[in-house]
């Protein structure tokens, strides 16, 4: 899957990060997302006719990426859909949400990486097959220490009246916003392509070693 690919820098209230040109940034509020993502397919396909077979596919999976987004109250969600000369699409996304929380009293979690990480479960694989998470702390070019997890993950598909799960590659990283106490940048990678994992973890933290606060 490994090709070289130029970089595309986005820039919103605060941060930046920079994602392959080939990903799509879509629009994730529920009251404009579906045109603009049907726009989006309708111009690569356009642009790519062999990829009109996958349209459906396409635009399933930006909508469910793009709701999922919104319901995390995500800033930024862009997603990858390439063939890469095979005959079955290759997905995955990222997403930058602000995330926080409040202890029982009220007062402001701590974001600091190592507390952020002691409270994230690690979770060993009992078979091969089954799902799994590992936990640790990363140093980010230009920003410093960050919390981590990334694995093959069960992921809880959102309002399902059944309580199915998805199983994902996974790989999110918590960064303290500077001067915001109890505040965290969360860049969350996914891709339910689960024989590239190695492959999506390298790119998903190369994708995130390039964020950056503005403000």
């Amino acid at each position: 899957m490994a090709r070289y690919m130029e970089a595309l820098t986005i820039e919103r209230g605060g941060f930046l990060i920079k994602v392959p040109e080939s990903w799509w940034e879509f629009d994730v509020r529920p009251e404009s997302r579906d045109d603009s993502i049907h726009r989006m397919v309708t111009e690569r396909v356009e642009q790519h006719p062999e990829l009109a077979q996958y349209r459906d596919t396409y635009t399933a999976f930006l909508q469910k990426a793009a709701g999922e987004a919104w319901k995390s109250g995500a800033l930024y969600c862009g997603c990858m859909a390439e063939t890469f000369g095979g005959a079955t699409p290759i997905t995955a996304s990222v997403t930058v949400s602000m995330v926080g929380g409040r202890t029982r009293d009220g007062a402001p979690l701590s974001t600091d990486p190592a507390a952020i990480a002691a409270g994230l479960s690690a979770k060993e694989a009992k078979k091969e097959g089954d799902s799994w998470r590992k936990v640790t702390t990363v140093d980010l070019p230009g920003v410093g220490a960050a919390a981590r997890t990334f694995g093959v993950e069960d992921i809880v598909v959102p309002d399902d009246a059944l309580n199915r799960t998805v199983r994902a590659v996974l790989m999110q990283t918590f960064i303290p916003v500077p001067g915001q106490e109890g505040k965290a940048a969360l860049v969350a990678g996914s891709s339910q392509v689960l024989d590239l994992a190695d492959s999506f973890f390298d790119i998903f933290d190369a994708i995130t070693s390039t964020f950056r606060f503005t403000g």
